[in-house]
């Protein structure tokens, strides 16, 4: 059985569906849930779900990433994981946490990348004129939003939306894509997911 910690910055919607598909004959379970902002409304969530939860305030590292990721390893690496799945988690990790856990670390990315990597996706999406967006979960390596894609999911662009419209209805699908990605990559199968 796989081990999955989870890193989360916010509400944790996207963990909450993690934590959710990990059950009967998955082949993973959820053992942490941590967050950089001990008020992420997603911690009092994942303790209703069981997982156990840390919290590491970043801002008390002020601009020092290096010592605050050395802070954030302690409890992930207590926890023994296999997987380390980022869900919302807005920090920049730097190159030597994310070397540490190479190749057995996702994050979900609310675009179709290479496209749009960073902030303001749908923004950027609209702003081109595209007729799809979507998302991609892809392993995480020292460079953003650049690892190899592990699964993308499309949403059409529709006449009239707004960043807002258009980021809730790719959140929809990655709610879907993420615990899909998650349960082939668990089973030892990189081959990307497609949805629609």
């Amino acid at each position: 059985m796989k081990r999955v910690a989870i890193l989360i910055s916010g509400g944790g919607s996207n963990m909450v569906r993690l934590v959710e598909s990990m059950t009967g004959d998955h082949p993973a379970r959820a053992v942490l849930v941590a967050s950089n902002d001990p008020a992420a409304a997603g911690l009092a969530k994942a303790r209703a779900l069981n997982v156990a939860t840390a919290a590491v305030d970043h801002r008390a590292f002020g601009s020092d990433r290096k010592a605050f990721d050395a802070a954030l390893l302690q409890p992930i690496l207590a926890a023994e994981p296999d997987i380390l799945c980022l869900a919302g988690f807005m920090r920049i990790l730097t190159p030597g946490f994310v070397r540490r856990f190479e190749g057995r670390m996702l994050n979900i990315h609310p675009s179709l990348l290479p496209k749009y990597p960073g902030l303001h996706t749908h923004q950027r999406a609209l702003a081109a004129g595209d007729a799809e967006a979507g998302c991609t979960v892809h392993e995480v390596t020292a460079e953003l939003d650049a690892g190899p894609i592990l699964g993308q999911a499309r949403v059409a662009v529709r006449p009239g939306d707004t960043a807002e419209t258009l980021a809730a209805r790719v959140l929809a699908m990655e709610h879907r894509l993420y615990p899909a990605v998650l349960r082939r990559f668990a089973e030892g199968d990189r081959t990307p997911v497609l949805l629609p």
